[in-house]
């Protein structure tokens, strides 16, 4: 049974299992001394693990143009059994980030560390190389789209206390760029957590300023202290809806340049995040990686914003569609355009490869770490007169109408989602086809709902299966609806499009994934509230997946 939790109690969620103590602090105290809060203010993380390595990160508050310091890795939480060190040496061009790879370590093993700065030791984190060899079972935990003034982190306090993730995969939307009067501020405004800075973020000082803010959350702090981290961007990073050329949320005309935008994102995110620095020959913005859990499972994230997709269809484009010729038209010259790309050239290129190798070492799940919804999912039928509507808010009339237009025409609920791609989806397909790969295990964000999907290309083929997870903040796009009225979308949704057996967009949480080699279990976890910091853990949801005689299917 879920248990009533606060700040200072053990998440035990449904599970039994005897929980492993929430780092971040000394193990000799749970309180921080006060030169150490002041010098490690946003806390300590790690990410982007191999099987002999991993990147430790922090960052030193400190006035000076230099930071010096040194980082230990240990077996043990108390640093009686080093097994790693090293200096480090930050400074203003780093915004005093610190970013190092520990090497050398023992694959699918369990590590503390820490850092040190003039005589005080940063919170201790734990994180865990990859496993090699033979691996009997993963738990990962999906997250996407934590907006801070959205509401309180909770979910990630959920997934820091949570025994059975080895690894966090966040895809994307870790930050968000907006202004005090942009998506979520009111609710920030009324829990007292307004964005920072003040403005839309464009330049580096802001895009730096707002990572700063994410990570000065003491749940955030707590989940990056406990798990390592696999990170892939979306949006939101950079700001909403971008393609190679340009974004939906970026103006020229006051905003400047956008590749001077982007770069600045790119720059801030690179210094924040615990992940890979690039090497110093490849483009920031080639953003795609393997990660390898032995015989297990392997996990190829997708970079799908900057190098290879050309621009999303804009409402504008539908403005001339009134009867059926018409949309058939716009179906196959417009939505079906050859020219309308996702992936770049050297991204599919990587995918297949890697796909490749998946298969020459029968690794047993193959797993597509993708930002947006894959699935067919377009807008159903629906009457904005039926009573589960009556609590919907009255601002929400031009939306409505905007939905029942793209009902009318069986259109994707989004343009911006692979549903606006359909011939690179086919083509993402054909690839994993060629390299023998139809049982996708695809885990997706972006959404800010819960999904539970079956994958098909456009002649029927099976292709795996797509487990989509809400946001931790971030709210369903149907919740202004009211309770009724967003359980009933998310029931015709489901009802109307073939691909979707499940789906719940009024919650918010993670997803916990255990995968053996008989077989894996989803969950669909979700916390009862993200405006107050008491709150319930739950399990919305359980379904098994079995993969054998290479197809992928739930249970």
């Amino acid at each position: 049974m879920p248990k009533k939790i606060n700040r200072r109690q053990t998440l035990a969620g449904v599970s039994s299992t005897l929980l492993l103590p929430v780092l971040g602090c000394s193990p000799a105290s749970t309180k921080r001394a006060k030169s150490e809060s002041e010098i490690f203010v946003h806390g300590v993380a790690s990410g982007d693990p191999n099987d002999s390595s991993v990147v430790l990160w922090t960052r030193v508050t400190s006035v000076d143009d230099e930071a010096t310091g040194f980082y230990e890795v240990a077996r043990d939480k108390y640093f009686q059994d080093i097994v790693c060190s090293g200096p480090f040496t930050t400074n203003t061009g780093k915004d005093h980030t610190v970013k190092v790879v520990a090497e050398g370590l023992v694959s699918g093993a369990q590590y503390y560390y820490r850092f040190s700065h003039n005589g005080s030791n940063s919170p201790i984190g734990r994180t865990r190389t990859l496993p090699a060899g033979h691996v009997d079972s993963l738990g990962i935990a999906v997250a996407s789209c934590s907006n801070y003034p959205f509401g309180y982190f909770n979910a990630y306090e959920a997934i820091a206390k949570d025994p059975t993730i080895d690894v966090v995969l966040h895809l994307g939307d870790y930050i968000y760029e907006y202004g005090p009067d942009g998506y979520g501020a009111q609710t920030g405004r009324e829990l007292g957590r307004g964005h920072d800075p003040a403005k839309e973020i464009v330049t580096l000082h802001d895009y730096r300023t707002r990572h700063a803010q994410y990570k000065s959350d003491l749940d955030s702090q707590k989940m990056h202290a406990a798990h390592p981290l696999i990170a892939i961007w979306d949006d939101h990073e950079f700001t909403n809806n971008p393609w190679m050329h340009g974004a939906e949320n970026h103006q020229s005309a006051k905003e400047g340049s956008w590749e001077a935008r982007r770069k600045a994102a790119l720059q801030a995110y690179f210094e924040w995040m615990p992940v890979r620095d690039p090497e110093l020959s490849r483009n920031r913005m080639k953003y795609w990686r393997h990660f390898r859990f032995g015989d297990l499972a392997s996990l190829i994230t997708l970079e799908t914003r900057h190098t290879g997709r050309t621009r999303q269809i804009q409402k504008s484009d539908l403005d001339n569609i009134h009867i059926n010729s018409g949309i058939d038209d716009f179906k196959k010259e417009v939505l079906w355009a050859s020219e309308r790309h996702m992936l770049s050239a050297d991204m599919e290129s990587f995918l297949s490869q890697s796909l490749q190798e998946c298969v020459s070492r029968n690794t047993r799940w193959r797993i597509i770490g993708n930002q947006i919804p894959m699935a067919r999912t377009h807008v159903p039928q629906f009457n904005p007169d039926h009573p589960n509507f009556v609590e919907r808010k009255k601002d929400l009339e031009w939306n409505l109408e905007w939905y029942e237009k793209l009902a009318k025409y069986n259109l994707p609920l989004f343009f911006d989602t692979w549903d606006g791609y359909p011939l690179a989806r086919e083509k993402f397909y054909q690839s994993c086809a060629a390299a023998g790969v139809n049982d996708l295990l695809v885990l997706t964000g972006d959404s800010h709902a819960f999904w539970q999907n079956q994958l098909f290309d456009e002649h029927g083929n099976a292709m795996g299966v797509e487990i989509g997870t809400s946001g931790i903040t971030s709210p369903g796009d149907f919740i202004d609806l009211g309770e009724k009225g967003a359980a009933y979308m998310d029931q015709l949704i489901s009802e109307h499009n073939p691909e979707v057996d499940w789906t719940s967009g009024r919650h918010n949480g993670y997803v916990r994934i255990q995968l053996a080699h008989h077989g894996g279990q989803v969950e669909y976890v979700y916390v009862t509230d993200v405006l107050s910091k008491d709150y319930d853990v739950k399990v919305l949801r359980q379904v098994g997946l079995i993969n054998e005689d290479e197809t992928l299917r739930y249970t």
